[in-house]
């Protein structure tokens, strides 16, 4: 199936949907059985998508893991109630104390508090590298080095990753090659066709699309398969079937929003291009943006989220184009409906193995649906602000 049409019949099996468009809500907790050998059947098979105990599963998580198999690849799909969960307990699933792992510099902050945290208190080295690395990865690979954690395109500063490239490095050494996908969604970025071992998303983002639900997946070869979903189910993650069935749903729009996300935010990035106030903006499609070319060569597409970097500007002028916006909201998350903005004046205070090339602050856009000449008019209007506020200082 070509992807527009996989999206559509993703998770779709009779055996989940009964007859009917959209697999049911099934809640659960305990299962009952009618013999003693329908129970001895259903604990054998606790791990293959047959009742057992609600934790396990219910037709709901079995039809959206099917779904998110089926759009990224991989042998399975584990649930779990947020992105960071389906980060940190994917890592956790395969390290062990006196391991070593290497994670891009330019990774999502909770990603990095884990490794400083968490990871560091059990006994777990971190060695942060240079995102635009590459096959130079292998200087960094210890005997112990576990897992290469890779996140493409970086949070805020959106450097695209050579993943085939590490990958290749990593396999060469027995590492299991991590990638955070959120920005490919399954969709614009295939990863196992590029070498990675785990694909991990917060669905929270484009999968669920409406910024009602925080949800995370990581998805798995046949080889991590078995081991990701075990030990996910000994740490006690499990998922909402409410939440799943609004995930199903927005995997049924996913491929008509991103390309209207993308469309919208390719406008919105051009006009940005064209003004005295920006320096330089990073947007994967672009050619300013580091690993441009890794981005041309892997993806078949872009979507909503990219940044900016202001020629000039300090708290207060960046404060006078925020707070004045009508349609961008401010918040932390992205990859809904709506249009977000925020503001990073320290991107660099976030690195230790690379430093950031601008002093200026950045700009992060997400771009929702409304009318991209709506959100140009927000901008344009808060350019203004920022330049008096900038001129009466």
């Amino acid at each position: 199936m070509r992807k527009d049409t996989k999206i559509v019949n993703a998770g779709r099996h009779s055996k989940w949907t009964r007859g009917v468009v959209n697999p049911p809500v099934e809640r659960a907790s305990t299962v009952v059985f009618d013999s003693v050998k329908e129970m001895k059947h259903a604990t054998a098979n606790r791990g293959n998508q047959v009742l057992f105990y609600g934790r396990r599963g219910t037709s709901t998580s079995f039809a959206f893991q099917d779904a998110m198999t089926e759009l990224e690849g991989g042998a399975g799909c584990a649930l779990y109630p947020s992105g960071t969960a389906a980060i940190t307990n994917a890592i956790l699933a395969f390290v062990s104390t006196g391991d070593h792992i290497l994670m891009v510099d330019s990774a999502y902050e909770p990603t990095r508090d884990f490794c400083d945290h968490v990871l560091k208190r059990i006994g777990v080295e971190t060695t942060y590298y240079d995102p635009l690395i590459g096959k130079g990865i292998e200087q960094l690979i210890k005997p112990n080095t576990k897992l290469i954690f890779l996140e493409s395109p970086g949070s805020i500063t959106m450097e695209v990753q050579d993943v085939p490239g590490i990958a290749e490095v990593a396999h060469q050494h027995n590492c299991i090659v991590m990638l955070d996908n959120t920005w490919g969604a399954g969709v614009n970025f295939q990863p196992f066709d590029h070498g990675v071992d785990i694909s991990v998303q917060a669905a929270t983002k484009y999968i669920v699309g409406h910024s009602d639900v925080m949800l995370g997946t990581a998805t798995a070869t046949e080889q991590y398969w078995e081991q990701l979903r075990e030990n996910s189910y000994l740490m006690g993650q499990c998922t909402s079937p409410d939440d799943l069935y609004l995930a199903m749903r927005g995997i049924r729009t996913l491929g008509v929003r991103l390309k209207q996300h993308q469309d919208s935010a390719l406008k919105v990035a051009q006009w940005l291009q064209q003004r005295d106030e920006v320096e330089t903006v990073l947007h994967p499609a672009f050619s300013s943006c580091p690993g441009h070319e890794f981005f041309k060569r892997d993806f078949t597409g872009s979507n909503g989220l990219f940044s900016f970097v202001l020629n000039r500007g300090n708290q207060a002028a960046v404060n006078a184009l925020l707070d004045g916006m009508h349609h961008f909201k401010m918040g932390y998350s992205w990859g809904g409906f709506e249009s977000l903005i925020l503001a990073n004046h320290h991107v660099g205070k976030l690195r230790t193995a690379t430093s950031f090339s601008y002093q200026s602050p950045l700009i992060r856009l997400h771009i929702g649906l409304e009318d991209s000449d709506d959100l140009i008019e927000d901008l344009r209007q808060g350019f203004e602000r920022l330049n008096q506020t900038l001129n009466n200082q």
